[in-house]
């Protein structure tokens, strides 16, 4: 029902969309360097919940809704660039942390850090772009029922993020190692991050397209 280009096509968007530093990624390090890997684990739980979330939408069709009113668009982009800008400030300042700086945070209970992952994925500009915008591209009416082709490349996409996000979880720690033995690559590193979380909320902000959906 959906061709090969297609689905390769919405797992190179996310495989893209991952590694680029985010509210997903920041999250589950800081969380993962704090607390470990079994409450990073837990926290990408609540981040596969919302994946489910904006998937379920997906297939129900929300993109039509972001079509009939643009502002509405409008003001979900402008939010997610607002708090891409917020992340990289907190990065970049002076006195800013990597997000594999080793810090005291709170222990959360697994309950909680389920909630904090999810509401960190359904707060993700990515994330909603991607599912109101970029996926309805890679939908072909003409080979068949829309919502399972959404499904289909959803859970494509939903498979390339948890891989992904399961590595970053799992090596958060030796990464932390790393850098904290060699400030020098911290510094590298944080200012990386910063800049490319600045550089996604201006594209984000400047980008003047409409939320697409398909249609037959």
């Amino acid at each position: 029902m959906v061709t090969v280009g297609a689905v390769a096509g919405i797992a190179l968007v996310a495989l893209g969309l991952v590694l680029t530093p985010g509210p997903n990624m920041v999250y589950l390090v800081s969380r993962s360097v704090s607390q470990g890997r079994r409450a990073g684990l837990v926290s990408l739980l609540g981040v596969a919940a919302g994946f489910g979330v904006y998937l379920a939408a997906a297939v129900a069709g929300i993109a039509t809704v972001f079509v009939l009113v643009p502002p509405l668009y409008t003001a979900v982009k402008l939010a997610g660039a607002a708090y891409l800008l917020w992340l990289a400030w907190r990065t970049l300042r002076p006195g800013g942390r990597s997000a594999f700086t080793p810090q005291a945070l709170p222990v959360d209970r697994p309950r909680r850090l389920f909630a904090m992952g999810l509401l960190t994925n359904l707060l993700n500009p990515k994330i909603a772009i991607l599912y109101v915008s970029l996926l309805p591209q890679f939908v072909d009416p003409a080979r068949g029922d829309v919502a399972v082709q959404s499904l289909l490349l959803g859970g494509t996409q939903i498979t390339v993020a948890l891989a992904v996000n399961t590595l970053i979880v799992l090596t958060a720690g030796s990464v932390s190692t790393f850098l904290v033995r060699r400030p020098g690559w911290a510094r590298v590193q944080r200012w990386v991050t910063g800049s490319m979380l600045a550089a996604m909320a201006v594209r984000i902000a400047a980008d003047r397209s409409r939320a697409a959906v398909a249609a037959g």
